[in-house]
This record gives C-alpha cells, structure tokens and sequence, in this order.
C-alpha cells in the first residue's frame, strides 16, 4: 500500500539532542539555536506599516441593523500604526502603568485590537479578560478577582452588554470605554476619543523604554481547582515565543499569511498565538465571530467558503464540525483548501476519526492530504513549546522542543513530567509569590504537570506524545494508577460523533467509571423531536443502545481495571465556565467536574443513577 501523499510542507526541528542528568531526569532540546528577535513586538508592527502600509492587517465583518453580520470592514497596518500611537497618547495622559494596567472586557474586535496595539506602544500592560466571566456568569467572582488581582487604571467594554457587569464589579471612580452604548448611571468615555489623540513625542519616548523585560500583558489561567491566576507575559516571552514558532513551523513565513481565526484573544492560543504571529509576520487576521457550537457554527463555515486562508488554526470540536460539513459542502472544500498549507489543532485530543474524515474529503478535493501540525504549550510558555516533526502525526503526539526551550524530563512515580526553561517562559504569576514559587524547580524549570512518553523509544527525534495531566491521574481502591488522558481519548475515539468529551470518575473506588458530554448528533440518533429535552434524548433506546456498544467495545480492548470502563452515564446538563468546568477555547477540566458533580458521581458508582450503562 502506497504512503499517503500530503501537501508539501517543512518542518523545522527534525533532530533532538538528549542527556541524561540525576536517576529518573533527562534533558531534551532541539539541535538548533533560537535566532535573534525584536525586543518588543511593536517593532514589528511599525516595520510593516512602513513597508507595506496599505495591506490588511485585520478585518472583521460589520453588524447589519438587524443583527446579521454583512460586509468585512479592514484595517491597514498604517491605520492601525497611527491609531495605536493616537491610543497611546491618551493611554500616558491618564498615567497608565503596569500598577494600573488597561482591562478588556470585550471579545476579539477592531477595537480591541487597536487598543492592544496601543497599550504595547505605551509600554502600558492591558489584561483581556474572558467575555464569559461577564456575559455568562451570574456571581461575577471570576470577574471581581480579575479586578482586585490588577488593580486597573481603566476598564474597556466593546457595548451595553457588558453594563451589568460593569455595574457590579467596577468602582464607581474608574474610568469605562466604551465603542457604543452606556452603563446607566455613569458617564463612560467614547473609544473614539481615544483614537482622536494627537500623538506627540512622549509616544516615541515610552515605546523606547519598552524592552524585553517590559510586561506586555497579564493573561489569566483558566482557573479550573483555584481562582485563576494572572500570568506575567513580557514582551521578551511574547517575541522569544514568535522566534521559536518561525522556527519549528517554516511555513508561517514562506508566503504572505493569511488567517481566519475566532480563538479568543483572552486566551494565550487566540490572542498570543495567533494575534501575535499576524503581526509578526505581517499578516492578515479575519476575526471570525463564529464558534465551534451548534448555534455559531454556521458563520465559521461561512467565513471559510468565503476567505482561503494559508494555515488554519482550531479546537478539536471546531475540526469535527469542518469534517463534518466538508462531506457535503463543495464551496468549503474549494476554498478552504485551495491553499492552506497547514491544520493546527490544540486544547485537547483529536478523535482519530475526525482525522480520517478530514483526510478523506481532501483527497476527494485536491488529491492530497494537508498536515495536521499540533503540539504542547500554555499560558505560561507563551504558549509554543513543542511541535511535530513529519506529516505522519497520530492522536496523542506532540513532537519536540522547540529552539531556545528546555525540557526537563522527570520521573514521577511511574509518569514522567515535562518541564520548561527558556526565553519564552513567564517569570512568574503577578501579584502571587507563592504560586510563582511552587511552579520552578529547583534548577528553574517551569513544572508543567503534564505527562508524556516517547513516540518510539527507539527513535528519539520522533519526539514525545502525551500521557494526561499528572494532576487528573488517580488511583483505584486496589493502588493501580488510572492513566485519565489516554484513556479519555480512547473512549472519544470509540463513540465518535456522539462523544463530545469524556470525565472519568472512580477515585479510590474500585473501577473506573465514566461520565459523558454528549454532541448534538444524538439528537438525530434518538429519533425525538429537534426540540425534545436533551434528558429524554439521552434516556431514549436508540442511544442507550448506542452507548451499550460503546461500553462492550472499550470493555474487548481493555486489559485490567485501569483501562476498563465498569459504568458509564450521559450527561444532559452542558459544562459551564462559571464554574470551570470548560475553558473557553471548549477543554474540559476533568478536575472541576468531579468537583461540582461529586453528586452525581457517587451516584454513578451507587448504581442509583437512571439508565446507566454497563458492559455486558
């Protein structure tokens, strides 16, 4: 049988170097030095507004009067060079400074981005905050701990939507942006007047005091076992980390780039990723107001039939809504692979079978396959860290380091954890010694607390695949280790479409159990009315019996306790963010759950809950 052919493209790092240090640690680093880069990331910005000043920067599609989304609206890398010097002027008038940082409240936007750009000119660090810790939350603690840990000089807010939760958490003395809109009872400045700012010489002057050790912005964890934390994020991480990324993925810089990106700029892969790589490289970002759910979808697969782009970035739940549309959906087919380079997913595991339908429509299309780059990072490394060597990428791989960042290999008691040191790697958590503290080793290694293994022990420069979070790991009753993220992909691959994500439940129990998010393709699969509550969806026979499959197949390829499936149970009530149940890139917090449904858990393994499903 002939190997698959895929589209041409070039990996960076095919070759590790590996040494060995005290019992059960080893280091491992790529073959190749990081190169020089910006001190900051304005640089790069300002370079291209003076080398090509009439290209597109951003673009985003503006609202119609009747809520729809109509025509792209674009900003050039000169508009939005003269607008951030404008932004920061006004930005020094206040006073701003890293005690007194610029909040953002706002999801991905114009705006927002120019007002990014203009805080990173003024040396100013601005903190982009999850849209759902004020749009979905009812408490707003999330919200009110992002404010008291920051202690901000000024709050940004894109409209009206954010008014209740501007009200509750924002002192009444705190200046409020906004783009449109008001907050009743306050008077809130127009992000107009911003804009209108004469610049003078003091802009010159603050973005030359900017340097590598300048914090560019404070990025919050997800906060899935504790309040999130405010990850310090320097313009030397932020560019170190574009460095490396050139480096390991060629292609970003082999023709002009081209992006269609809905990620969340409050989240390191949205907003330091792939924000930072357009203005690195110069490129073109459409934001896509789209989302990997049921009710967004549509306008991200709208947006990729319309707009090519030359690589592509997703979750695993954004490329399973793609495959799926691409088996009947000619226009997304055509262009969006007419000349994407490279997929890129991260977050969390990718279904096997989501590959393969992916694989097959692009044949079909183009006669070739298009690599499905992934890797390992988080907020805390920028998050780049480490990438894939070929094309021939299998869930559960994740590659090698990139130039410039150390791994430290640690035994753990039977897993081995990976560290990192380098340039791209956070100096700690702000305002948070002792968190800051308990995360570096002793040789100064950020400890990740993910697990991996060798792709092949016999091969080195294969690299590494995941083996699960060492936190999410637990023991049974009888002390066998239950290994949570291999198995969880394993159950995911199994019931693929219907598996949305899994948590695996059992700690100190005697078997493993399981508890599942369903996808909206058991709706179909049921038989019921589109609108037939999801509990009657799932108690229905056709999918009990779906899932009784499920379980038989898992439980023939098990082989012991810990990787055997005794019970499972389908769950009805959606992960929610407000409790960090899911983060807003869609990962699940394995964690998190157990916590806020210790109810159900126990009821699980009592055997009281309705219709669970057993091996038989």
């Amino acid at each position: 049988m002939n190997a698959p052919q895929f589209r041409p493209l070039k990996f960076g790092v095919t070759r590790v170097t590996l040494q060995d240090g005290a019992p059960g640690t080893q280091y491992l680093k790529a073959d190749q030095e990081l190169q020089a880069f910006p001190d900051r990331l304005t640089d790069r910005l300002q370079h291209w507004a003076q080398t090509k000043p009439s290209q597109t920067f951003m673009a985003r599609r503006l609202k119609n009067t009747d809520g729809t989304l109509g025509d792209w609206k674009h900003i050039t890398y000169d508009q939005a060079w003269k607008t951030a010097r404008s932004i920061a002027q006004s930005l020094i008038n206040r006073g701003l400074n890293a005690e007194r940082p610029v909040v953002i409240l706002s999801e991905n936007s114009l705006e927002h981005a120019l007002l990014a750009l203009g805080c990173l000119v003024a040396g100013v660090p601005y903190v982009p905050t999850s849209p759902p810790y004020s749009l979905v939350s009812v408490d707003y603690d999330k919200l009110k701990h992002v404010l008291s840990t920051v202690t901000p000089g000024l709050v940004f807010a894109s409209d009206a939507r954010y008014a209740k939760a501007i009200a509750a958490t924002v002192a009444d003395d705190m200046e409020v942006v906004m783009v449109e809109g008001e907050v009743p009872g306050r008077t809130a400045t127009a992000f107009d007047s911003l804009c209108a700012t004469t610049a003078t010489t003091a802009v010159d002057a603050a973005m030359a005091a900017t340097g590598p050790d300048t914090i560019a912005k404070f990025l919050f964890t997800s906060g899935s076992t504790k309040m999130p934390k405010a990850v310090i994020n320097t313009n030397r991480l932020w560019c170190a980390n574009q460095q490396q990324m050139a480096q390991s993925m060629p292609v970003l810089a082999e023709q002009e780039l081209v992006l269609v990106d809905w990620l969340p700029w409050n989240h390191t892969f949205g907003g330091n990723h792939n924000f930072g790589m357009t203005v690195f490289h110069g490129g073109t970002l459409y934001i896509d107001d789209g989302k990997p759910t049921p009710a967004l979808m549509h306008e991200t697969l709208r947006n990729l039939r319309e707009i090519a782009p030359t690589v592509y970035f997703n979750v695993p739940t954004g490329f399973e809504a793609i495959a799926n549309a691409m088996q009947t959906d000619d226009q997304l087919r055509k262009t969006l692979l007419s000349r994407v380079q490279m997929f890129f997913y991260a977050g969390a595991a990718l279904a096997q079978p989501i590959w393969d339908s992916l694989y097959a429509s692009q044949e079909r299309e183009v006669g070739e396959r298009i690599v499905m780059g992934t890797g390992l990072g988080m907020t805390e490394s920028g998050p780049f860290g480490i990438f894939v060597t070929n094309p021939f990428v299998q869930a559960g791989d994740l590659g090698v380091p990139t130039p410039g960042l150390e791994l430290k290999l640690v035994d753990m008691q039977g897993k081995t954890e990976v560290r990192y040191r380098g340039p791209n790697i956070t100096p700690g958590y702000w305002r948070n010694a002792e968190e800051t503290a308990d995360s570096f080793d002793e040789e100064g290694f950020f400890k990740t607390g993910d697990a991996v293994k060798w792709i092949d022990e016999t091969d080195v420069h294969l690299g590494l695949k995941f083996d699960g979070r060492i936190a999410e790991d637990f023991k049974l009753a009888t002390g066998t280790f239950v290994s949570v993220g291999p198995l969880r992909g394993k159950i995911i691959a199994a019931g693929a479409p219907y598996i949305q994500d899994a948590v695996l439940t059992g700690i100190n129990l005697k078997e493993v159990g399981a508890m599942i998010f369903p996808t909206p393709a058991v709706r179909a699969l049921s038989g019921l009315a589109a609108d037939a509550p999801m509990s009657d969806v799932l108690a229905s026979a056709p999918v009990l019996a779906k899932f009784q499959d499920i379980v038989n197949t898992l439980a023939q390829t098990a082989t012991g306790s810990a990787n055997r499936i005794a019970r499972l149970c389908l769950l009805s009530e959606p992960p929610t963010i407000d409790k960090g149940e899911i983060t807003d890139k869609g990962s699940i917090n394995q964690r998190s759950v157990l916590t806020h449904r210790a109810r159900t858990v126990a009821a699980l393994h009592e055997g009281t809950l309705p219709h669970i499903v057993q091996p038989q």
